[in-house]
């Protein structure tokens, strides 16, 4: 498990690179000033998906690599 300050720095990284500076800072702001409620958007999130079409689809992410623009994985730990 990650520390909060690897975690932090590692999602922001990921951010930046994936939307820019600019609409990660966005990003940020728009998360902190919403009252989100993370437990319930998973919910919603998947609730069209059977528990089979979730694994394969998380599997054929897996297996095409789903790559950040610098080339490493983005499923990778840590992408070092």
């Amino acid at each position: 498990m990650m520390n909060d300050i690897t975690l932090y720095s590692t999602g922001m990284k990921i951010l930046t690179e994936q939307l820019g500076l600019v609409e990660a800072e966005r990003f940020v702001f728009l998360v902190g000033k919403e009252r989100f409620d993370y437990t319930k958007w998973r919910d919603k999130l998947f609730e069209d998906m059977s528990g089979r079409e979730i694994s394969t689809s998380a599997m054929k992410l897996r297996r095409e690599g789903r790559q950040n623009q610098d080339g490493s994985n983005l499923l990778s730990p840590m992408n070092k």
